[in-house]
């Protein structure tokens, strides 16, 4: 009765046996089945978060160019009061001469000017 008994515990323990070592020779290919499965499924998303981010580059690039360019026109416009001012005391001046000028014809009668090119 012992020699059925010893066979079953010994055919338990060899197909114990034989299952760990198949577990074993083929846990590295499943595990690259799963990585695999999910490189599959996440590539597709991180490309797009790839050229999304890349986009974003780009639009924050140009801004900053913006920025920067501003930045110097105004820079650039801080010494540029004088200039201003000069014009505004020309305009000033052409003004006054406008209004001298009207004073003056006021008492003028206007005479007919010859078009361009008829002189």
């Amino acid at each position: 009765m012992e020699e059925p008994e010893m066979q079953l515990k010994v055919k338990k323990v060899t197909d114990k046996f034989t299952e760990s070592l198949y577990v074993l020779a083929n846990e590295p290919s499943v595990a690259l089945f799963r990585l695999q499965e999910h490189v599959r499924r996440s590539l597709p998303e991180l490309a797009q978060h790839k050229s999304d981010m890349q986009g974003w580059e780009e639009q924050s690039q140009g801004a900053i160019y913006t920025v920067e360019y501003a930045c110097s026109a105004i820079k650039s416009m801080a010494g540029s009061s004088v200039y201003f001012q000069s014009i505004d005391s020309l305009l000033r001046h052409a003004v006054a001469l406008k209004e001298q000028l009207g004073q003056g014809r006021s008492t003028i009668t206007p005479q007919p000017k010859n078009p361009p090119g008829t002189s």
